[in-house]
């Protein structure tokens, strides 16, 4: 694997900037933030009046937890443009969520919020080993989603050359990178991982590409995945963090030198962890969920905005500003299961665990009667597709027992031949809720 390039000649000056000096800046732009957000959105001053608190309330940092919370849904009430803080003829940019549960949640840009974000994915690129002259092949879906316009501006500030494939024609994506040699990939896990068993398919060798860093995100992944796109892609692969109601890709990063988590940007967005219950603050090292500020956006300022990203804030490592660790799941996508909290990922990484299976799988809640029940559907490696029944019905065992131990849950598992699982072309599908429907 290629050593990691040195880009500490490289940072910004906020990024080597003393703790003082960070939270002297975010005290200054948080209150700008706030008193922007309630002098133009007529939802912000109607909740912090409610909440009897005013923008001139924020004497340090810690005053913000006297501020009402920004949900998703305060954001699809407000639809379309009932959150912007602008004149729209200043809005230069719109972006919007896919809408699958309801009304689609709109964000905004103005030329600076384009700029400022353009610099953030510059900057993330930068942090995981990229350098001005290196190839970007942009694999997230371009349009409304601000995976690949997100991924696109920063490369092209960095002063990379972008190849803008967007997602989809799997085929064309092995072609173009055999014939473009890029350096960098910026994709979902779960579709680089689709890549690569195209390639296998065509007779090439993962590891035997141009690639030397993938900057994987939009979905949760484990360092268990991580272990598996390395040591099959022979790339450093690297966690970009973002959503599109903050900023989109490039609110946080992983750093080359350590890869522990994503750094946060605080001079653009201000962290915090709450308790998802009782939204009470959660001292940094405590799990919980994560919660944004916006310290710089014009176009759509979000104050405590509510992610449901449940993870920790951690100590700066190769950067000063404070990291997150790895997601390990969303408050709305954990599952209750016979009064049990399960998160996909944790099935996950039982699966990764055992050499024999992809890392493609579906689960499956159900309830039979009064009981919730759930299944497991694997998928062989192709090179443990010819195993006979009674190396399937051990492998069905072993994990049942891995997934048992983990979640205290027993489930049910199905093991199925290489490539027969569906497959996605963006942020896969794992969870498939029968109870819901």
């Amino acid at each position: 694997m290629t050593t990691p390039v040195n880009v500490q000649n490289r940072l910004e000056a906020i990024e080597t900037a003393s703790t003082e000096e960070l939270r002297h800046l975010q005290l200054e732009r948080m209150r700008w933030s706030l008193a922007h957000a309630y002098n133009n959105v007529p939802f912000y001053r109607k909740a912090f009046d409610k909440a009897g608190v005013h923008p001139f309330d924020l004497k340090q940092l810690s005053d913000l937890s006297l501020f009402p919370f920004t949900a998703k849904n305060d954001l699809r009430e407000n639809y379309p443009f009932g959150m912007v803080a602008t004149p729209m003829r200043d809005v230069v940019r719109v972006h919007a969520s896919s809408g699958t549960t309801g009304k689609p949640t709109v964000v905004a840009y103005t030329q600076k919020d384009i700029d400022n974000w353009a610099d953030v994915v510059a900057r993330s690129i930068r942090a995981g080993g990229g350098h001005p002259g290196d190839k970007v092949h942009v694999a997230y879906g371009y349009g409304l989603f601000t995976g690949g316009l997100g991924a696109h501006y920063g490369a092209e500030r960095l002063g990379c050359t972008v190849i803008p494939m967007s997602g989809g024609q799997t085929e064309k994506q092995v072609q173009l990178i055999m014939d473009f040699q890029p350096e960098i990939i910026m994709v979902t896990p779960s579709y680089m991982l689709n890549i690569a068993d195209e390639m296998e398919r065509q007779g090439i060798s993962p590891r035997d590409t141009s690639l030397r860093i993938g900057i994987f995100g939009a979905e949760p992944w484990t360092g268990t995945m991580r272990t598996e796109l390395e040591n099959r892609l022979g790339i450093h692969a690297l966690d970009i963090y973002g959503l599109s109601e903050v900023m989109g890709p490039g609110v946080g990063m992983e750093c080359i030198e350590t890869k522990d988590g994503p750094t946060i940007w605080e001079d653009h967005f201000y962290p915090e962890i709450i308790n998802p219950e009782t939204g009470e603050v959660l001292p940094d090292g405590e799990y919980g969920e994560l919660v944004f500020t916006t310290l710089t956006k014009e176009a759509l300022p979000v104050i405590r905005y509510r992610t449901r990203d449940l993870t920790r804030l951690l100590p700066g490592s190769a950067r000063p500003m404070r990291r997150i660790d790895k997601i390990t799941g969303r408050s709305d996508d954990m599952l209750i299961i016979r009064g049990v909290n399960v998160f996909p990922t944790q099935i996950e990484e039982q699966v990764l665990k055992m050499p024999a299976f992809a890392p493609h799988y579906e689960i499956e809640v159900s309830r039979k009667g009064h009981l919730d029940s759930i299944k497991v559907r694997v998928e062989l490696k192709p090179e443990a597709s010819d195993a006979g029944e009674d190396k399937r019905g051990h492998l069905v065992k072993e994990l049942r027992h891995h997934i048992k131990s983990c979640i205290g849950i027993s489930c049910d598992v199905e093991v199925h031949n290489a490539g027969s699982l569906a497959r996605s072309e963006g942020k896969a599908k794992h969870v498939f809720d029968l109870r819901k429907e």
